[in-house]
């Protein structure tokens, strides 16, 4: 009834919870659909049958009531076998899940010729009965075809938003390398402690730029690594450098996506403060207000660059491709000249919608 791929024929082929293909029909939206579904399926065959200027409103509430009947108790029978169906194999789950709703409309179908034929002389049409589980056998293969399609989608959309987001943090690699590398020769002999720091520092830049299985990390550690940036950046620097950090409004423990403020930092130090003599103040802004972050990273514009205020462009676009991915068009980025100052502002949820999965990363 349902193909599967080749890993899912074997016995020991098992799918956890959220690859399960079949819904939570314990939760109340899941079951009210599958309500909708089937009163808007019997209003199709009842017109189908009669048309609308003969439509049998008798008929058509006991159809109701019944099929009703069949539908919450296969419900319910699901829901609490969910636990059980989703640690066997994929195959095996699926038929066992086709023949409860079998048997439960046969128990149904049954009980309601019982009733309706009370005292006559055949307690039940066999027919009927045979009817009612033909059809329930169309449409449970049908619909149980299409949850693991949709099923198969969800996870085929999953893999390739991990794909994409891990291409895209795989790309981020800062280009001061070849300066820190420098600083810490020019301090080996002079200051081993500081150098034996500044590696520390840069090799957890590293460490994070290169780890694609965290698309996300608390707030309060990327800007554990934005100031251990800056601190390598402070040495070459030295007071031509100063960094107002104004984040306390955020939580520290809010997730965003790892390495999206540093590029920001490092663009905003590196167009706008290293080309003035006289070196310049960054600010760092950050407001967590009604489930919305909002960060702003602000430079002055050296004069002779002011008409190429927008630093790195690949570094901008991956942010952008980042945040699309992750939170879709409720996040965005802007960059804009006010004055003297160039303002790079972030804006994007508290909790990414692949996270949660309903479905998590």
């Amino acid at each position: 009834m349902i193909n599967t791929p080749d890993s899912s024929n074997s016995p020991e082929s098992h799918v956890n919870d959220d690859d399960f293909f079949l819904p939570d029909f314990c939760n109340v939206q899941a079951l009210l659909v599958l309500v909708v579904i089937a009163e808007l399926l019997l209003v199709v065959l009842a017109l189908a049958n009669g048309g609308l200027l003969h439509f049998d409103w008798l008929s058509f509430g006991m159809n109701s009531l019944f099929v009703q009947w069949v539908v919450l108790l296969s419900a319910a029978l699901l829901c609490n076998m969910r636990g059980l169906l989703r640690k066997l194999p994929l195959r095996r789950g699926a038929a066992i899940s086709y023949v409860l709703v079998l048997l439960l409309t046969l128990l149904c179908s049954i009980a309601a010729q019982l009733i309706l034929n009370r005292g006559s002389e055949q307690p039940w049409d066999a027919w009927q009965i045979l009817s009612n589980v033909i059809i329930a056998a169309v449409i449970a293969g049908i619909a149980l075809r299409y949850l693991y399609l949709q099923q198969q989608l969800r996870q085929q959309q999953q893999a390739q938003l991990r794909s994409r987001l891990e291409a895209l943090q795989a790309r981020i690699r800062p280009h001061f390398l070849f300066n820190s590398m420098n600083i810490i020769a020019s301090l080996i002999a002079v200051d081993p402690d500081t150098a034996e720091e500044v590696v520390e520092d840069l090799s957890e830049l590293f460490r994070a730029s290169l780890n694609v299985k965290d698309s996300q990390v608390a707030f309060e550690e990327e800007m554990a690594l934005c100031r251990k940036y800056v601190s390598i950046e402070q040495l070459r620097l030295g007071e031509r450098l100063r960094v107002d950090w104004q984040v306390d409004d955020v939580p520290y423990n809010l997730k965003i996506p790892s390495l999206l403020l540093q590029p920001l930092l490092e663009n905003a130090i590196y167009h706008g403060i290293q080309p003035l003599p006289e070196g310049g103040e960054v600010l760092v802004r950050g407001v967590y207000k009604d489930g919305l972050c909002r960060v702003t990273v602000t430079n002055p514009i050296p004069p002779q660059s002011a008409e190429n205020t927008g630093g790195n462009r690949m570094a901008v676009d991956n942010i952008r491709h980042r945040l699309s991915a992750l939170y879709g068009s409720s996040a965005s980025l802007d960059l804009q000249a006010e004055g003297e100052q160039f303002i790079a502002s972030l804006s994007f949820p508290g909790h990414s919608p692949l996270m949660q999965g309903g479905e998590k990363l």
